[in-house]
């Protein structure tokens, strides 16, 4: 991204000490750029540690500028595991104090016929989703209850927790409970000065989403959208805005919301993968290949 991406004043962010969750790749990383562009101090965690030093290496060497006040700084952390999250927090918390904000990206998600999941399959995504989510802020909670300290919980979920997810229930049930997260601690927590909010968002192309959502497609690409009233797929800075946004101490009235950032699709009944209720058991046999190939790259890079 460049200045020109960004519809905030320069050094907006300084001061501020940011966590985001799977931040070293897709949606996580273009979050990062623009906290990090803005001056803040920002934290990536993922499970492939040499993923997360070579995107943090690459954003402060793309905004040298920004080094005067921001940071990126990659932590290797498994979040299905309560231990290493504190362990890591504990790191973040002796690098400069406390976090002032936390981003809930970390995800897995791949199409699957319901009645083809696994136990192992099903737990793949929900140990992520939902359990690892729960888990860091409910760390981060603590110590900011703890030391009286303010922050904001941005997470990532999708329009399903509306609508519903065909083919991706996993992902759906998952997300629609940090939905219910959401709603539930901007209340209990918001007296304290800790606020929840959460962004929906349509298709934003990543590697990461093209295997396993939409296998054998082309990088970046998405097969069908005419169910969206602005005919197009998200761009990274329109949603990196908007949680910069929601981050910021300034939006601090805004506490238990859930916005939907995708042209207009759900509103117009165009989310979701009800047109894999078409697919043959050839297509799902080939799917599940690609599938089961990307998650073998994926597995092979992992450092925890």
């Amino acid at each position: 991204m460049t200045p020109d991406d960004l519809m905030f004043r320069p050094g907006l962010m300084k001061g501020e000490r940011i966590l985001i969750t799977g931040g070293g790749t897709g949606l996580g990383k273009a979050m990062a750029e623009a906290c990090l562009m803005l001056g803040a101090e920002v934290y990536i965690c993922g499970r492939r540690g040499g993923v997360l030093d070579e995107a943090a290496k690459a954003l402060m060497d793309a905004h040298p500028s920004a080094q005067g006040s921001g940071k990126v700084v990659g932590i290797a952390c498994d979040i299905r595991v309560p231990e290493a999250i504190h362990d890591m927090l504990d790191q973040i918390w002796s690098d400069g104090g406390a976090l002032t904000g936390l981003v809930n990206n970390a995800a897995g998600n791949f199409i699957s016929r319901t009645e083809d999941l696994s136990p192992r399959g099903f737990d793949a995504i929900a140990n992520i989703v939902f359990r690892g989510s729960f888990f860091v802020t409910l760390d981060c909670g603590k110590r900011w209850i703890a030391e009286g300290k303010k922050g904001s919980v941005v997470s990532i979920l999708t329009t399903w927790v509306w609508s519903g997810g065909p083919f991706t229930v996993p992902s759906a049930m998952s997300k629609a409970g940090l939905n219910v997260m959401t709603q539930s601690l901007a209340v209990e927590w918001g007296p304290k000065g800790i606020r929840f909010n959460a962004i929906a968002p349509g298709p934003f192309p990543t590697e990461g989403m093209t295997a396993r959502l939409n296998p054998g497609a082309s990088e970046g690409a998405y097969s069908d959208m005419r169910g969206n009233p602005m005919g197009r797929v998200g761009e990274m800075r329109e949603l990196a805005n908007l949680a910069v946004y929601l981050l910021h101490p300034l939006s601090t009235y805004v506490n238990g919301q859930t916005i939907a950032i995708d042209g207009g699709a759900w509103n117009a009944g165009g989310g979701g993968f009800s047109r894999l209720t078409e697919w043959t058991d050839e297509q799902w046999t080939q799917a599940k290949a690609m599938i089961r190939g990307a998650n073998e790259a994926d597995r092979a890079k992992r450092t925890v």
